[in-house]
């Protein structure tokens, strides 16, 4: 079995004994359970469980994994459980947070929670907090943990590792100290490695790197994650807009980026972005959905449209009717596939208006081979099938046709939404489909009419 393998049944087996505790009502069952778990899977179990048995399941957390397991829900259940648990709970479970990850939920408390969180803290920390809060939350500056280590480039290695055993503890994640001058200017990155191997009379600024540059608090987090990933980064300084060290942000915070954006695209491709609780109220995910099936049935009406204004051809030639499917289908499945490429190199930063171009002339010449290639097979199946060999010609040109048309639909689509400032994973399937639609009826359904109707 492999690990991955692996790790689905102990998932299926931890959902299993969770469903068993709470449908026989043996908590005691269910405690050691949890635990046995760390924070991210006890919040992987909550999002699992129906919503009407989270409030029990929430008791029996260790009062320890609380802040962490609220921190890794999705957005929705943290709130239905916020509103759950009383107010002096939801202050012990947040009080012992970092920073940053309290910077996360602390403008979704309760107002009477955040201003005792607020009056429970040192004068320190509650400016710390601040300094993050100033950000947005999906910006550098509001990922960054402010706990940072820095020196000075012009002391010893030894009054370094002095300064560090004073300290007593580093920051998890620290495999790095930074380097600031004397205004808290980021200068560079001194290595642990370093410090521990070199001579340790030599300078700060002998050892240090500066080829990391310090990110902006402003950047979007998503543009941070990439940038950790180029650089295969631990942690990564953040500065102001004077060059200032204000924090820095951890792999962990990196993944967790990832992760989102991960599961946002996949949900945005179905129009589903808000929809992270499987157990969230019937109407409340039947009116998402209505929404989202609305602009379906707007854009299959356009396509019935089109078709209707073939219904002499149709009612003419039946086996028209019998084969239409196949090039509309054919022609979306190809648009998916470019659409995808392009919104995934759009994303990574591989694809912009400056190569656009190449780009449609490559995604064009394999539009064409494979439009050729299909249309060849599915010609000689209507030929075969039909004992037609005009219909066989019609079906396959229809084919190519869609097939081009697809490829640029692919390409034009998501970047003329990207210039508009449309993210276009949130629409640009339905965009494109209805175009393959549309041709690909008007391309066989015209053909059709031109050489078989009489």
């Amino acid at each position: 079995m492999s690990d991955k393998d692996a790790q689905k049944a102990t998932i299926d087996a931890q959902l299993r004994s969770l469903d068993e505790a709470l449908t026989s009502g043996r908590m005691r069952r269910l405690k050691p359970l949890l635990n046995s778990l760390t924070a991210p899977e006890i919040a992987r179990l909550m999002e699992s469980c129906p919503r009407q048995r989270r409030g029990v399941v929430w008791q029996l957390i260790p009062e320890s994994d609380r802040g962490e397991t609220l921190k890794h829900v999705h957005d929705e259940v943290r709130r239905e459980l916020i509103e759950l648990v009383d107010n002096q709970d939801l202050l012990t479970s947040v009080r012992e947070l970092a920073i940053d990850d309290l910077a996360d939920l602390i403008t979704e408390l309760p107002e009477p929670v955040t201003s005792d969180v607020l009056q429970s803290m040192g004068s320190g920390d509650r400016q710390r907090l601040e300094a993050v809060l100033v950000y947005p939350p999906d910006s550098a500056g509001g990922l960054m943990n402010n706990d940072t280590v820095a020196v000075r480039p012009d002391v010893t290695l030894a009054v370094v590792n002095r300064y560090l055993r004073m300290r007593g503890r580093l920051p998890n994640a620290t495999e790095t100290l930074f380097v600031v001058a004397r205004d808290g200017r980021y200068l560079g990155l001194l290595s642990l490695a370093k410090l521990l191997t070199v001579d340790s009379q030599q300078d700060v600024s002998e050892v240090m790197t500066t080829r990391v540059e310090g990110l902006s608090a402003h950047l979007s987090a998503s543009e941070v994650a990439k940038r950790v990933e180029d650089l295969d980064l631990i942690s990564a300084p953040i500065v102001d807009d004077a060059g200032q060290l204000v924090g820095r942000i951890t792999i962990d915070d990196v993944v967790d980026v990832i992760r989102e954006e991960a599961e946002k695209s996949i949900m945005r491709m179905a129009g589903l972005e808000q929809e992270s609780d499987v157990f969230a109220p019937i109407t409340r995910t039947a009116r998402r959905r209505a929404v989202w099936l609305g602009i379906n049935l707007v854009t299959a009406l356009i396509a019935s449209q089109v078709v209707g204004l073939f219904q002499v051809a149709l009612s003419q030639v039946v086996a028209l009717a019998v084969l239409m499917p196949i090039v509309a289908s054919m022609g979306g499945i190809g648009g998916t596939q470019t659409l995808t490429v392009i919104i995934r190199g759009l994303t990574l930063g591989q694809i912009g208006f400056a190569n656009a171009g190449r780009v449609l002339i490559n995604e064009l010449a394999v539009g064409i081979i494979n439009g050729m290639l299909w249309g060849v097979v599915v010609g000689i199946v209507a030929e075969l099938w039909f004992g037609n060999p005009l219909l066989g010609l019609i079906i396959g040109a229809a084919l190519i046709i869609n097939q081009l048309t697809a490829t640029v639909a692919g390409v034009g689509v998501p970047l003329t939404m990207k210039r508009l400032g449309i993210d276009p994973a949130l629409a640009g399937a339905v965009v494109v489909t209805t175009i393959t639609d549309v041709v690909g009826f008007v391309s066989f359904l015209g053909l059709g009419t031109l050489f078989l109707v009489h």
